[in-house]
């Protein structure tokens, strides 16, 4: 056998194991294809899905924020009413204080005025506190349904 005849005989049994290699081969292409076309779509959906979270976190510190302002909205309407109307009644009171004519009656007024101031006071602060227990309840519901929102997502991973 010459040298001619020997790399011929050589190619065909190159050819020969290439064609019995080519499935294995496609197969392995095929397979490695598919594996990073999951991958890639499962990024993509997880990187949706966190933008999505991301989103709906934004919103709902939005919603935390624009409840406790309505809360000190309200709290400050208060606070400004309740000045007004002991104001008022501190002036009625040095009136009445002004116009009294025995020590007796004086001190009359002034027990009542102060009973009567107390009795305000301790009330407006009772609102003022329900106020503010509302305002902070209605400021941190929407954070809460975020954290357990994503607790439920936590928990449907495991």
């Amino acid at each position: 056998m010459d040298a001619a005849e020997t790399v011929n005989a050589g190619a065909e049994k190159a050819k020969a194991a290439a064609e019995t290699l080519k499935p294995t081969v496609d197969q392995f292409a095929t397979a490695a294809n598919a594996a990073f076309k999951d991958g890639v779509e499962k990024a993509l959906s997880a990187i949706t899905e966190a933008n999505t979270h991301s989103k709906k976190n934004l919103e709902a510190v939005a919603a935390s924020v624009s409840a406790a302002a309505r809360g000190a909205e309200t709290l400050g309407a208060q606070a400004v009413a309740y000045s007004k109307t002991a104001f008022e009644t501190q002036v009625n009171a040095a009136k009445a204080l002004a116009a009294a004519k025995t020590p007796q009656e004086l001190f009359e007024l002034q027990s009542a005025f102060a009973k009567s101031a107390f009795e305000t006071y301790v009330g407006e602060l009772g609102r003022f506190s329900e106020a503010f227990a509302a305002s902070v309840k209605d400021s941190l519901k929407p954070i809460n349904a975020r954290v357990t929102d994503v607790m439920g997502v936590l928990q449907a991973t495991r």
